[in-house]
């Protein structure tokens, strides 16, 4: 189980998030982009661990009566994950889902834009939202390009 640091670290590497501390030491994370009227992202993160991640409607979820999943024992890999589906859902961007074992790169620029990078059938490829926008041969290409339209890869 992550501690409580950590799952903190996880989440401040998220730019678009705005930390918000709450009674008995817990914190939530809000993503003021929202497009629908939840900016919980986070909710309740507790210094003992506990804390829910907004996930209604995300496949492979099993989400209370208000649609947040208990994050008590994800790892690090399950929870950026869990979380970048939860923005891309609260901005009502679809990110591409894991494929071949890899998980998707979320890249933005200066305007807060986001492109997701999948690796699929081994082609590199580029997503704004659910539309695919280039597809790639190499991650070299993707990296190229990136950097030529002013992208930078989400820590």
């Amino acid at each position: 189980m992550l501690t409580f640091q950590e799952k903190i670290a996880i989440m401040e590497a998220f730019p678009e998030l705005e930390r918000k501390n709450v009674s008995l030491g817990r914190v939530n994370y809000q993503f003021e982009g929202s497009e629908i009227d939840k900016k919980n992202v986070v909710y309740h993160l507790h210094p003992n661990g506990n804390g829910f991640v907004y996930a209604r409607g995300l496949d492979g979820y099993k989400t209370d009566e208000k649609g947040f999943v208990n994050i008590r024992d994800f790892s690090a890999e399950e929870l950026k994950s869990l979380v970048a589906k939860s923005i891309s859902l609260l901005s009502g961007v679809e990110a591409p889902e894991t494929v071949s074992g890899t998980t998707p790169e979320r890249w933005l620029n200066k305007e807060n834009d986001v492109l997701v990078v999948a690796h699929e059938d081994e082609l590199w490829n580029v997503y704004f939202g659910a539309n695919l926008e280039e597809s790639f041969g190499t991650y070299k290409e993707v990296e190229d390009y990136m950097a030529e339209e002013g992208f930078t890869k989400d820590r």
